[in-house]
């Protein structure tokens, strides 16, 4: 524990109203064991599926909770959110379930499978507006709509009712595992499942480590805690969507500053190829930041062995469009897909030279794009390459700097490489 003791902190009293609330519409999520991940770490890794959710995440749980508290004339009002897909899902599901009339910003950049969820959910009784590049753009102009228009802003993250609705996940996870817990992974993008878990497991099992994990292209909840304030980021990597939030919420701070055991980040790439990893190994579809709390266990690997360790998978809204993005980031995070600007000497038989005598034997070439046309004695082109292993960058980098075909190496130049790729 650190910092000051959170002014607001969820009574499990009020926990265990919420789950007789939200009973009627949530699903008792499964713990399966799973003999691939326990291999792994030498341990006993367990999931707490909730994305076997009706709405495919546990943010049903906070948000049919939140609306239903609503008085009759606040849900005469109607509501208002923003989300970057899966709470809107969840309000949707309620506005529909209680008919109450809902409007739903989503950020613009939000897939189109959420999107498309969102409207199956809400059917008649939600409109959804897309607006804004962030969850924080869409946050700010759902906020403006609503207070001119009279509607109650169902918080994603940062509101008591949300807090005590995710907060239900602990309670299911305690009474499922006959053994206890000794390490709790979980995903943070604005701290409300973080917060419920932290509520019931400070009183129903203290002695379990709960880490928290954030990608690294958004981590506002460590950066947050590093500072000791609650912080706004300037940019953040909108990938794992589910996560990307530029500011966590001021309530969900107080208490995961003062409780939570650690808060670490996630590359993005790593969560890609955990993705991966569950589909063709497991089975088990989750969107980037359902596979943070897995992704993470590499980096407790040594601290968790013959452990009892829960992750929790907290949603499996993924479209499939993304699929070569996900693979795409997973090679360059596993340093096995590489980008060159290779100069081809402009005579016949180069690229056939390039192909026999440069690339080595396994090696692959997945993009390949002139630059321009060219004239002169070197036409450059953007050369995408994949490998088999990563020690074989190396070599191939010294045959093409010793046949004068390397021009330059584009994956470490992120501003060149979003340019050219």
């Amino acid at each position: 524990m650190k910092g000051s003791k959170p002014a607001y902190f969820p009574k499990l009293d009020d926990v265990l109203q919420a789950a007789q609330t939200i009973a009627e519409i949530s699903e008792v999520t499964p713990l399966t064991d799973s003999i691939r991940l326990s291999k792994q770490y030498n341990c006993q890794v367990r999931l707490k599926r909730e994305d076997l959710q009706r709405v495919r995440s546990y943010k049903i749980r906070g948000a049919f909770n939140k609306i239903s508290s609503l008085t009759e004339e606040e849900r005469a009002k109607g509501v208002i959110c923003a989300s970057a897909g899966n709470h809107a899902q969840g309000v949707a599901f309620a506005c529909f379930h209680l008919k109450i009339k809902g409007t739903i910003y989503m950020p613009s950049v939000t897939p189109k499978q959420k999107v498309e969820q969102t409207k199956l959910f809400g059917g008649e009784w939600v409109d959804i507006v897309l607006e804004g590049d962030t969850f924080d753009d869409a946050s700010m102009a759902a906020r403006t709509y609503g207070d001119k228009h009279g509607k109650i802003f169902v918080h994603p993250f940062d509101d008591p009712k949300i807090i005590e609705g995710q907060a239900t996940v602990g309670l299911e996870l305690i009474s499922q595992s006959k053994i206890p817990i000794d390490y709790l992974f979980v995903c943070i993008g604005g701290g409300g499942l973080a917060s419920g878990l932290i509520s019931v497991f400070s009183e129903l099992s203290p002695n379990t480590k709960i880490i928290g994990v954030e990608p690294k292209g958004a981590p506002s909840m460590k950066t947050s805690i590093d500072k000791g304030e609650v912080v706004s980021l300037d940019h953040i990597d909108k990938f794992i969507d589910g996560a990307a939030v530029k500011k966590v919420g001021n309530l969900t701070y107080a208490i995961c500053n003062y409780y939570l055991d650690n808060m670490i980040t996630v590359d993005e790439g790593k969560a890609c190829q955990t993705i991966l990893d569950l589909y063709n190994r497991d089975a088990i579809v989750v969107e980037p930041a359902g596979a943070l709390s897995i992704a993470a266990l590499d980096d407790y690997k040594e601290e968790i062995a013959g452990k009892n360790v829960v992750c929790i998978i907290g949603g499996s809204n993924n479209d499939i469009t993304r699929t070569a993005e996900i693979k795409e980031r997973a090679l360059l995070y596993g340093k096995l897909k590489h980008y060159f600007i290779i100069r081809f000497p402009q005579r016949p038989g180069a690229l056939k030279e390039f192909v026999v005598d440069i690339l080595g034997p396994t090696d692959d070439i997945t993009h390949f794009e002139y630059s321009k046309k060219s004239s002169r004695e070197n036409a450059p082109a953007v050369v995408g390459i994949e490998l088999k292993n990563p020690d074989d960058l190396k070599p191939l980098i010294e045959r093409m700097k010793s046949n004068n075909f390397y021009g330059e190496y584009i994956n470490d130049k992120p501003d060149l490489f979003e340019y050219l790729v």
